[in-house]
């Protein structure tokens, strides 16, 4: 399957559900292709057996001609073994075809999602992700799936007209006004069931959000004992969709109704019409037997032809909802032209709150309101929702300089970072470059060696869906250690030790500053054990910092500092 650059400009334009459509299906024609010439020879296959069915009954069994019997039987084994074959070229085309049209939309969206960083979590939820991997790629695969049948259904149909028109002009006629007919019966159904088919899938992408949330908060609800209310909750959201779900069936039952009454119907009339064609003398009772076959084979194509409309229909609604995540954009993007890169150890300021940090230098953040220094973390590597200038690393703003750059640059690790699931060794070491002992050392620094030690296969063991075979402490020690194996020139921390206990900490601490000596680093936190450990501290206080200095300068100097870190100090003794 190849690379889908995200530049193309099938991908570029995310407005229109048929142009997404037909990107895709643009981007597969040869398999699009094969399928429909496979389909139009096997449906066509079908179609001409009666015909020659009608020829053997004629010339072989009425004239009691044996000699022509057997030709025409081996004219009907060959074109059995055509369709045989055919059918099955048709069938392996239809599944490559689904293949690939779901798994370039997940290829598509996965890498739009990488594109969109953490502008993704702020403007759609991850239930919407997940159903579009879950449901969406499968009705977008059915699209391509039916497209080799439905080409074989209209040459078929063609075919068939043909052949009754030049046999019988009113059922040739029949047949060519009958089907559209039919066609624009069902047409009425196809509006309300897109409709509630779109409804259904809002509410699918909703019910999955709320199982997200629940699943990856469950340690928590079972803290607080709200297991049940959220439960309640699921079930209203749960029986609400499954309502939905029932809208759409019964508009889907009438239609599958339709699928069969309508071709039922059809080939009573056109029998009918045969028979008394025959008994007039009109047409021979091989010709009446192969109208009886055309008319039972027309079930096919009519069927296929349903069928494809109400795929498309469904397809229609998810590639809407594919088309939406695809139209975000993210909160960053490049420059047009990207300012000169700052020279490695280069210092980080931040106007704003007058933060400065030199290179080299170990220090932590202070500040009563943790979200407010998270905020501060997220600016200083570019990850918050607004550009912002007044963050510079070596006098150049971090928005002049490539995305790409910044985040090579500077990392930041919050308490909202998880663990992939996959080895061990390889999701520590993300970028590769690192080794094994790079992640041994990374572990000893974040006291982490007591998890390793209890995992059967160390390094190699297979970590779960997000880490939750592993405690919210070890989790958090884990974050720490692949943060710090990417070895960053700048590294931000948002509350690195809060989940662990004293003695784990002060291990971390002094650890820590060995192990990032020469580079920069950035802490936000209120432990008295890490604030004793930085080089220096910032008292962040109404968006501005008030108070510089180190841990224990600041104890004497600052009755601010000191309420914050006492408070802090008197909670962890409890």
């Amino acid at each position: 399957m190849r690379d889908l650059p995200l530049s193309d400009p099938g991908v570029a334009d995310h407005r229109s559900p048929g142009r997404f459509l037909w990107w895709l299906a643009k981007g597969q024609w040869q398999t699009l292709a094969g399928g429909m010439a496979f389909g139009i020879v096997w449906m066509g296959a079908q179609a001409v057996m009666p015909a020659v069915l009608g020829r053997a009954i004629d010339r072989g069994v009425a004239a009691q001609d044996s000699d022509q019997l057997l030709v025409w039987a081996g004219v009907m084994l060959s074109i059995g073994l055509v369709q045989a074959f055919s059918g099955i070229m048709r069938h392996r085309f239809a599944v490559t075809n689904w293949l690939i049209a779901a798994y370039r939309t997940v290829q598509l969206v996965g890498r739009h999602t990488v594109h969109l960083g953490g502008t993704l979590p702020r403007k759609v939820s991850a239930g919407e992700v997940i159903a579009i991997g879950t449901s969406d790629i499968s009705h977008l695969g059915q699209v391509m799936d039916v497209m080799a049948r439905f080409a074989g259904a209209i040459v078929s149909f063609v075919l068939v007209s043909a052949i009754l028109l030049s046999t019988s002009v009113t059922l040739g006629l029949v047949v060519l006004v009958g089907v559209p007919l039919m066609m624009l019966l069902v047409g009425p159904l196809l509006s309300p069931l897109q409709r509630r088919s779109a409804h259904q899938r809002h509410l699918m992408g909703r019910l999955s959000n709320t199982a997200t949330d629940i699943v990856s908060g469950l340690r928590v609800l079972r803290g607080i004992g709200g297991e049940q209310v959220f439960l309640d909750r699921y079930r209203r959201q749960s029986q609400e969709t499954r309502r939905a779900g029932v809208e759409v069936a019964r508009v889907q039952s009438v239609l599958d109704a339709l699928q069969v009454f309508l071709p039922g119907f059809f080939v009573v009339l056109v029998v009918w019409l045969g028979a008394r064609s025959a008994v007039a003398g009109d047409i021979t009772v091989g010709e009446l037997i192969a109208f009886y076959g055309y008319a039972a084979f027309l079930v096919i194509p009519l069927r296929t032809v349903t069928e494809f409309a109400n795929k498309l229909i469904r397809a229609r609604v998810s590639a809407r909802r594919v088309c939406t995540v695809l139209a975000l954009t993210p909160d960053h993007t490049d420059p047009d032209s990207p300012a000169p890169s700052p020279p490695v150890g280069s210092e980080l300021h931040d106007s704003r709150t007058g933060l400065r940090v030199h290179p080299g230098r170990l220090v932590a953040v202070v500040c009563e309101r943790p979200d407010e220094s998270a905020l501060l973390a997220d600016r200083l590597g570019m990850a918050a929702a607004e550009l912002d200038d007044d963050v510079t690393l070596g006098g150049v703003p971090l928005p002049a300089l490539r995305r790409s750059e910044v985040r090579e640059r500077i990392v930041v690790s919050d308490t909202g970072a998880t663990l992939f699931s996959g080895r061990l060794a390889d999701r520590l070491d993300v970028s590769g470059r690192g080794g094994e002992q790079a992640v041994r050392t990374a572990l000893a620094t974040a006291s982490a060696e007591d998890v390793l030690e209890a995992l059967p296969d160390g390094l190699d063991t297979l970590v779960t869906e997000r880490g939750r075979s592993f405690s919210g402490g070890q989790r958090q020690r884990l974050v720490l250690a692949r943060a710090l194996t990417g070895d960053p020139e700048i590294l931000v921390l948002v509350e690195p030790t809060s989940a662990v206990d004293a003695h784990t900490e002060a291990r971390i601490a002094a650890r820590l500053r060995a192990h990032r000596a020469g580079r920069t680093t950035v802490v936000t936190t209120t432990s008295p054990l890490m604030l004793d450990a930085a080089d220096e501290v910032a008292l962040l206080e109404d968006g501005r910092i008030v108070a510089r200095g180190t841990h224990t300068e600041l104890l004497e100097t600052s009755a601010a500092y000191r309420a914050v870190v006492t408070r802090e100090a008197e909670e962890a003794a409890r």
